[in-house]
């Protein structure tokens, strides 16, 4: 019992570093991007991780199908469309307040799944996404209460519909064939169109240098490569609901990063959109789950007094 607890508080912990290292990725990709083109960026970052898994799960990558490319491929179809309206976006609007629009993603997958499994959202999902909205409103309300969302922020709302998009479609694809070899063949995939539209739409590669090296090498190696093995070893050994209380500190992470580094401004209006927007991501992930189970706790504890 005291190994279960153990491997649990170390998968909590493991999964916290995780919501920080993704909440870094903002602000990395955002410091590449003054030296380094969208789709170059996503070409090193997606290329570089796949590479970097194939030779970690090398046994596993030589039992590689027809079937496994397929499936990578429509799924990293999404992965590259939700990189892209991600990484341009981010061109257009701040680190932090694309932390928390991305994450929007875990409030739409519900109705995503309504669509694709015919399974219809709860009333926690329904109040989220109305959460959501006012949460949004909010965070881009102006001094003059105007609404100011700009190219960006459209941007990378359409990136949290994609992301929603490509995570039903890793649920579908994943039961077909091997998780691992799926993840691996959507990132090369997805890298590879990133390289084609790169050479096709963008000026030539003028290289990396030294001020975006380090956020290239982060992008790779924590935010993609890392986080991935670490979040699905993780999720083994923890209870689902501390898996989505945990990552949603993704964007809480990734809007404090981005004062403290990028030296970006909150308004008072974008810090109550944030707090808003997390609040409606813990409902719609955790169904207040958390606080049923406090309440039984208490019962059990009257009960027994």
């Amino acid at each position: 019992m005291k190994l279960s607890r153990r491997r649990s508080l170390v998968a909590d912990i493991s999964l916290f570093v995780v919501a920080l290292v993704w909440g870094g990725g903002f602000v990395a990709v955002k410091d590449a991007l003054d030296s380094i083109t969208p789709f170059y960026i996503m070409a090193l970052r997606l290329t570089g991780a796949a590479i970097m898994l194939a030779l970690i799960f090398f046994k596993t990558m030589k039992d590689i199908t027809r079937k496994d490319i397929i499936c990578g491929s429509i799924v990293g179809i999404f992965l590259f469309s939700a990189f892209t309206a991600q990484t341009i976006g981010l061109q257009y609007t701040t680190a932090g307040k694309q932390a928390f629009l991305t994450t929007l993603y875990v409030v739409i997958v519900p109705f995503f799944a309504w669509k694709v499994e015919k399974k219809r959202p709860d009333l926690y999902s329904l109040f989220s996404a109305l959460l959501a909205l006012v949460g949004i409103g909010f965070l881009n309300i102006g001094d003059s209460f105007s609404l100011n969302m700009n190219l960006g922020d459209w941007l990378t709302l359409l990136c949290a519909f994609l992301y929603a998009a490509h995570i039903i479609s890793v649920a579908h694809y994943a039961k077909k064939v091997n998780p691992i070899i799926l993840s691996v063949i959507q990132m090369l995939f997805a890298g590879l169109v990133s390289l084609v539209c790169a050479l096709i739409f963008e000026p030539r590669f003028g290289g990396i240098n030294k001020g975006a090296f380090f956020s290239i090498f982060y992008l790779i190696v924590f935010s993609t490569a890392f986080a991935f093995v670490v979040q699905n070893v993780a999720q083994k050994y923890t209870h689902p609901n501390h898996v989505g209380i945990i990552l949603c500190l993704e964007s809480v992470f990734g809007a404090i990063l981005s004062v403290i580094i990028l030296k970006e401004v909150f308004t008072l209006n974008m810090v109550i959109g944030c707090v808003i927007i997390f609040i409606a991501l813990i409902i719609s992930e955790t169904k207040l789950s958390f606080i049923k189970a406090l309440h039984k706790e208490e019962d059990i504890t009257f009960t027994s007094n």
